[in-house]
């Protein structure tokens, strides 16, 4: 069956109504839509968070550029095509002869004129080498050779286009014309003949005014010279030495003695033999005056006017065709001579290319001799000082042509935002376009004016040689400004601008078509036939078809040649010619928009101007408040750099670009980024230290300059660099206040401060210094004391309690005092491992301590006196209860006194005070290290949860088989930790060591007569009691000198020392403090027994003494039972484990069980540790 046979595949529906396809072409339509409008809203979204306003593009950043110069794709001869063949010919040669000359200049102006200008640029002066010139003009002669060539081709051009035009006009009756030329005037050829001539011109000027290649051609043909004398020296072949100096002499001729356009112009034009006649064609003499007098007129009206473009670069033109006619017909124009002359009052000098000025009235004097003669000097010396007066009319009003270019320009850029952003409305289209190509051909205008004044005023300043006002620089630095704010505008909105360009050459060539139209109805209409208005017809066609096409140089050169044919035979009324002219030299301007308008507004020639540089910023910075303008000014140095590629007398132009770079920069960082640097240090170091009465900060007084602008400003492009100069001044001022931190920690707070205000003030993001900040009350720094500890014991007094050290005087109405804080800080400043080295030191210093306290016991007045008074003392101990007595320890202190006092009042028995107050102090010292040193390890391991058990990181690294970075990090940490636990635990017992590495000195038979130690504590002690009672007595007087109130180094030294000599007990036999307390409080009561007797008597004087006698020997017990106290808690630090007496008490005990035999096992075995 057919039902059967149908495939399995076939659809449900096999009829295909179209549904599906309109379906699936609405949802296309939908998604089409969702996108438009999803990327209008990121287009908003982007707007609103961007920084820029609408598409602009930034001239520094520029990754992409847009050229919107069209190019000739076709050749001339298929752009030239009527069926007129004859006419054909002649307008095909005079363009190809144009372009030639376009061309050639084209070459001159990117090549040779850089390549000669920049010769000798780039090597500093002071380090030029002997022999450097020579290398570069080495390196130079094959440039100068294919200069040579360059210049001989031009004059074969020059010498063709005389040729074809005068075989156009021809006087001779007798040959056929090629076409009838009556009326036919090729200006435009002409004007490219002056273009060719004045390219000429100019190489001649900048040889002339190049005295360094003149200088190093002379030096190398001197070299030559030798060369030829000694070829073997220079690995030279002599037969090659020959041509070459040819070709030199060839090149001098040709190029260096300044003939370059003279050998053109008196070149032989007649063509020999057959050829054509050029100097007895006087057709040709005339139709060539008459255009060199068309063109003058044409420029004369517009030169010094707002309205002119390029009417100075072909006055230069039409002075050259002038000699050029000269030259070549021996007829001189008087008429046209002088009016040339009159231009020089308007125009005193032209510059053709950088710095190179040209004066007309010096060349035509100089090439029209026959001319000159007729001249009087008058006039002539008359055109040099209106040269003169109207530099100096110029230098008065650049401040008022600044001020109204300011105007002009800024309302222009407002035009042209307002203009560029308004939509385009259909109806009026036509009127948008020509609102937009005015604005545009004005800002071209305005730039070629400003342009003519800077590089008129700056070259006749330096080729005049005439000193700048520092007013005038400024002036025209703001003109230099201007004009890279027209050049920025353009670029700016360069994506509006190339949209319109086309829709305005576009709108152009349409009008110019329409004109033409209309001739040429009128000439079809005209039924009378002959050749001249064939040519007419076959010149508008060929205009019509070259205008209907891209607005191409070669389209525009075959209009304006068309047309030369086209408008004679009165085609066009003269109120059409003129609107046509306007339109065409429109559609010029606006076809070439970019490449004029960079033209324009290049400033390469402030290469030779950068002396105002300087200047420049100087004023920049004293006028913070448009700091902007940087960025033109940067823009404008930067318009060197592609000139300067064409360099030939380095080994490479990166050396010319190098030294540019450097000095701009070195300018640029001494001019302003130091300054600045320094005045924002400056005004934050005052701002910070307000409080020191500094000098007068009034702004209304010393006025105000805000530095800040700077700090908004975007990086500078400059090269291939980007100058930053928030980032610039950023890093001067974190390096700064890093190495000032660094010399004084102490100060770590005022540079923060100044962080903070630089970034409130000014926006600065300043980095965080991280050094290791001190406190604000830091004191002296452990490395100061260990490296001087022999000077701070004498000058700190140790306070046991509080564990502090103070100053014992000071010059400052503060005294410093240091605890356990600041150690502690000071140990996480160096590190743990500085503990160990502090405390090595002081063993170094306790050793010189000792030899001086052995010295002073071995003396033979001290050691017999202390020696009698043991004597004395074992045999009256029973009487006096075992108690020394008093009255002897205070016949030892008056006693020692007779043998000698110090110039300052000091006995021998206030010296050795003051030595075991500074051992005690030293040993101070080394407790308070420890402190501190556990105080850090705390402060540091409080973030490690359980001291007893920590994880092993580097086994869990390894378990996760992580990196080996990781892993070596890891036990860094685990060892990092390991120190800290082990620090924090043990904290290492420096006493114990102390005493261990001196007792057995101490206590060996050498030093006997340091035994007798225990019998001068106590006048050791009266003395310290009258001494310290002294000082705080001192402490309520005005004169402080001297004052204390704390003094625990001396007890803290005996404790020390009587450890060392293990003479506790002995010293403890004395029962010292009992002898003296009951002293005073025996004295005490007779006092007050006496004072009942006396008060009866009402002697109110003698009452008077016996109260303060009271209060005296109340203030004496007071002070002995505190040194008691310090004495006692001293002790204890040195028992280490047992005192003295329990040493020997465990001695006996260790006897009795060794005698026994049966002692108690458990109780040896946990002595016998500490026994050893």
């Amino acid at each position: 069956m057919a039902v059967e046979g149908i495939s399995p595949d076939w659809e449900f529906d096999r009829f295909d109504d179209g549904s599906q396809k309109i379906h699936a072409e609405v949802q296309l339509k939908n998604y089409g839509k969702f996108l438009e409008e999803y990327t209008s809203q990121l287009k908003g979204i982007e707007d609103a968070l961007d920084e820029s306003i609408g598409d602009v593009w930034d001239f520094t950043l520029d990754p992409i550029a847009l050229q919107l110069l069209p190019y000739e794709q076709s050749s001339l001869l298929e752009l030239i095509k009527t069926e007129n063949k004859v006419l054909n010919k002649v307008i095909t040669v005079y363009a190809a002869l144009c372009c030639e000359i376009k061309k050639l200049k084209h070459e001159a102006e990117t090549k040779f004129y850089t390549g000669l200008l920049y010769y000798g640029e780039g090597a500093s002066h002071t380090s030029v080498v002997e022999g450097e010139s020579q290398i570069q003009m080495g390196r130079f002669i094959s440039f100068l050779q294919e200069l040579s060539c360059f210049v001989t081709r031009c004059s074969e051009v020059v010498v063709n286009v005389v040729n074809q035009l005068a075989s156009l006009y021809s006087s001779n009756k007798s040959a056929t014309k090629i076409i009838e030329s009556s009326g036919v005037h090729f200006q435009t050829v002409f004007e490219h003949l002056g273009e060719l001539l004045s390219v000429l011109l100019t190489l001649d000027e900048i040889i002339a005014n190049h005295a360094a290649l003149k200088d190093h051609w002379t030096m190398y043909k001197r070299l030559l010279k030798s060369v030829h004398h000694n070829p073997s020296k220079f690995s030279i072949q002599e037969e090659k030495l020959k041509p070459f100096e040819k070709l030199l002499l060839k090149l001098e001729g040709h190029i260096l003695d300044g003939m370059i356009f003279q050998a053109c112009v008196e070149q032989q034009f007649d063509a020999l033999g057959e050829g054509v006649s050029v100097s007895k064609n006087s057709t040709f003499a005339e139709e060539f005056a008459l255009n060199i007098r068309t063109i003058f007129t044409n420029v004369e009206s517009k030169l010094g006017e707002p309205a002119e473009i390029d009417q100075r670069d072909k006055y230069v033109g039409v002075c050259g065709l002038f000699v050029l006619h000269f030259h070549i017909f021996r007829t001189v124009d008087k008429k046209l001579f002088k009016s040339l002359l009159d231009v020089c009052k308007k125009v005193p000098a032209v510059t053709l290319t950088g710095n190179i000025m040209w004066f007309a009235d010096t060349f035509l004097v100089a090439k029209v001799p026959a001319a000159a003669k007729m001249l009087d000097k008058k006039s002539l010396q008359g055109i040099r000082t209106q040269r003169d007066s109207f530099l100096q009319q110029k230098a008065q009003m650049l401040v008022k042509d600044v001020q109204s270019y300011y105007v002009f320009v800024t309302s222009w850029m407002m035009k042209m935002e307002s203009i560029l952003a308004k939509e385009k409305r259909a109806d009026k289209f036509a009127e948008d376009l020509s609102n937009r190509c005015t604005i545009f051909i004005q800002g071209i205008l305005y730039a070629y004016s400003i342009s003519t004044i800077i590089k008129t005023t700056m070259n006749l300043y330096m080729s005049m040689q005439k000193p700048m006002t520092k007013t005038s620089v400024k002036a025209l630095c703001r003109l230099v400004e201007l004009l890279k704010a027209v050049e920025h505008t353009f670029h700016r909105r360069a994506m509006v601008v190339a949209d319109s360009v086309s829709h305005i050459t576009q709108h152009l060539q349409y009008q110019a078509l329409n004109s033409i139209a209309t001739a040429k109805k009128r000439v079809i209409s005209d039924k009378k036939y002959s050749e001249q208005r064939l040519d007419v017809l076959s010149a508008l066609v060929l205009a019509e078809n070259a205008l209907n096409g891209p607005s191409t140089k070669e389209r525009r050169l075959v209009v304006s040649l068309a047309l030369s044919v086209g408008t004679q035979m009165k085609t066009f009324k003269d109120e059409e010619l003129l609107p046509l002219q306007l339109v065409l030299k429109k559609l010029d301007l606006i076809s070439e928009l970019r490449e004029r308008v960079k033209i324009q507004c290049d400033c390469s020639f402030l290469y030779w101007h950068r002396a105002v540089f300087p200047i420049y910023l100087d004023d920049a910075y004293d006028h913070a408040v448009d700091a902007a303008r940087i960025h033109y000014m940067f823009s404008a140095l930067r318009d060197c750099v592609p000139a300067m590629l064409h360099a030939k007398h380095l080994e490479s132009c990166e050396q010319l670009l190098e030294n540019y770079n450097l000095e701009i920069m070195d300018v640029f960082k001494e001019h302003l980024l130091d300054k600045l640097c320094k005045e924002i240090e400056k005004d934050l170091r005052l701002s910070v230290h307000t409080h020191l009465k500094l000098d007068d900060r009034n702004p209304f007084k010393v006025g105000m300059k805000d530095l800040a602008h700077f700090f908004y400003l975007k990086p500078i492009r400059f090269f291939n660099r980007f100058i930053d100069i928030k980032a610039y001044v950023t890093h001067y001022l974190d390096k700064t206040f890093y190495n000032l931190t660094t010399v004084a920690l102490h100060d770590w707070a005022t540079y923060s401060e100044m962080r903070n205000l630089a970034t409130q003030r000014y926006g600065l993001v300043m980095t965080e210094a991280h050094l290791p900040s001190q406190t604000l009350e830091q004191g002296l720094d452990v490395l100061e004391i260990m490296r001087n500890i022999h000077v701070f014991v004498s000058r700190y007094l140790y306070n046991l309690n509080n564990q502090i050290f103070i100053e014992r005087t000071s010059n400052n109405k503060h005294l410093n005092t240091i605890n356990i804080r600041h150690i502690a800080n000071s140990i996480r400043t160096h590190g743990t491992g500085i503990m160990n080295t502090t405390v090595n030191f002081t063993y170094q210093f306790l050793r010189k301590k000792f030899y001086i306290f052995s010295q002073f016991m071995y003396d033979e007045h001290i050691k017999s006196r202390l020696i009698k008074d043991i004597r004395f003392f074992r045999e009256i101990k029973d009487q006096t209860d075992q108690k020394y007595p008093f009255e002897r320890a205070e016949k030892f202190n008056r006693g020692i006194r007779k043998l000698g006092i110090t110039p300052d009042g000091q006995s021998y028995l206030d010296q050795f005070r003051q030595l075991i107050s500074q051992i005690g102090n030293a040993m101070g010292y080394v407790r308070m290290i420890r402190s501190g040193g556990l105080h850090c390890c705390s402060n540091a391991i409080r973030f490690v949860p359980d001291l007893e058990d920590i994880v092993n990181f580097e086994e869990l690294v390894k378990e996760e088989g992580l990196s080996e970075e990781t892993q070596k990090s890891a036990r860094v940490l685990d060892s990092v930790l390991g120190d800290l636990t082990s620090n924090s635990a043990e904290g290492t017992e420096y006493f114990k060591k102390l005493v261990d590495v001196f007792a057995p000195e101490f206590r060996s038979t050498k030093n006997m007569h340091l035994r007798n130690f225990y019998m001068i504590v106590p006048p050791l002690t009266v003395n310290f009691a009258e001494h310290s009672i002294s000082c705080k007595e001192k402490l309520n007087k005005k004169n402080k000198v001297g004052a204390a109130f704390t003094d625990d180094g001396f007890a803290m030294g005996v404790a020390y020392i009587l450890k060392l000599l293990d003479q506790y007990q002995e010293f403890d036999s004395l029962h010292w403090l009992q002898a003296v307390r009951e002293k005073y409080l025996r004295e005490m009561k007779s006092m007050v027994k006496e004072q009942n007797v006396q008060a009866t008597s009402q002697d109110e004087k003698l009452m008077q003494t016996m109260n303060l006698t009271q209060k005296r020997l109340d203030i004496y017990l007071q002070e002995f039972e505190l040194l008691y106290f310090s004495l006692s808690s001293a002790r204890i630090f040195f028992r280490a484990d047992k005192t003295a007496a329990e040493e020997n008490q465990e001695k006996k005990d260790k006897d009795e069980v060794s005698k026994t035999g049966n002692g108690d096992s458990s109780s040896s075995s946990s002595t016998d540790p500490s026994a050893k």
